[in-house]
């Protein structure tokens, strides 16, 4: 059988450079979450940080927003409520629909949190440009779209 020949761009795994920086990314958010004491996890630091931007949206726009689906942010939820971060409200317009409130207690989480988050931002993007950054959103927008078209 002759050896098939690949040439450098077909044999890029870029997968696998995203999935590693990603699962550093998270493992330094859990060891800098328990070295302050907090009981999050990364998911739950999502949910928080887009309610504390967009208090009240429904349950499957936060599902949306943070890249869940549906049963597994409920779970998320579930876990959140018990610890007096958010609570879910009956829409006002819509009975079928839950939204998503933080509470005072998940909105003091939030702020004594995101200093830490703002510090592992800052040293996990040390010594690149914001033009990097544009680069960087730029070609992960790409890889989201190529990937979408070929579902």
């Amino acid at each position: 059988m002759a050896k098939r020949k690949t040439t450098d761009s077909a044999v890029k795994n870029y997968g696998l450079l995203i999935d590693r920086n990603f699962r550093l990314i998270k493992q330094n958010y859990l060891k800098t979450f328990r070295e302050i004491g907090s009981d999050i996890t990364t998911e739950q630091w999502v949910v928080l940080d887009i309610l504390s931007r967009q208090d009240g949206l429904s349950q499957n726009d936060l599902a949306t927003l943070a890249y869940k689906n549906p049963p597994t942010l409920s779970r998320i939820l579930d876990l959140m409520v018990k610890k007096n971060w958010l609570e879910r409200r009956r829409s006002e317009t819509d009975g079928r629909i839950w939204e998503i409130y933080l509470t005072e207690k998940g909105e003091q989480t939030h702020r004594e949190i995101l200093p830490h988050v703002a510090g592992l931002r800052t040293a996990g993007w040390a010594g690149l440009s914001e033009e990097d950054f544009a680069k960087f959103k730029e070609i992960m927008d790409r890889i989201w779209e190529n990937n979408l078209l070929s579902r």
